[in-house]
């Protein structure tokens, strides 16, 4: 299975563990992009090309639009030994990921979203959050290398009101909590 994005401009690239069933289970007829206020809606169902073709998973033409502009998804945070401070993935499923055991073989799906703090909150853990949230900010596509090595190629710089301090009277399904 090839990504149509080239790491160097070249020729695509193979990215491992990355199933092609996968990204089939979440496709639907929905809409691509719905505008709800300020911010576009997006889906993860229609991040790819459908059908996939001889080249591989290819970005929609909906998710390219979305570049550099507000939007809204919806999904759920990755559950992770070792969460990264400043950032978290995002998932159209509920995942479980143990880096530790599992290092380079994960079962994150093709449109998984690294999810970006504001600059100001960078330092910050964000406490995991079981079932589905709905996240809003600035959308980023193309290839990036965080300091541990995880390539993304979709990024989600949230809205620097987007988190509020972990404390035992907050509520679990208000805004995203951190540590």
């Amino acid at each position: 299975m090839m990504f149509p994005f080239p790491r160097d401009g070249s020729a695509p690239c193979r990215p491992a563990g990355l199933a092609l069933a996968l990204c089939m289970l979440f496709t639907t007829a929905a809409p691509a992009q719905v505008q709800r206020g300020d911010a576009t809606e997006l889906s993860f169902s229609n991040f790819f090309r459908q059908p996939v073709g001889p080249r591989g998973l290819e970005l929609s033409a909906a998710l390219r639009a979305a570049d550099g502009q507000r939007v809204q998804l919806q999904g759920y945070m990755v559950a992770q030994d070792q969460p990264t401070p400043g950032q978290f993935l995002l998932t159209p499923r509920p995942v479980r990921m143990s880096q530790h055991a599992d290092g380079e073989a994960d079962d994150l799906p093709p449109a998984t979203v690294t999810v970006l703090l504001d600059e100001r909150h960078r330092d910050r853990i964000v406490t995991h959050q079981a079932g589905r949230v709905a996240l809003a900010g600035q959308l980023v596509i193309g290839r990036a290398e965080d300091a541990t090595g995880r390539v993304s190629w979709v990024r989600l710089i949230l809205d620097p009101d987007a988190l509020t301090e972990h404390s035992a009277s907050a509520p679990t399904d208000g805004p995203l909590h951190t540590r």
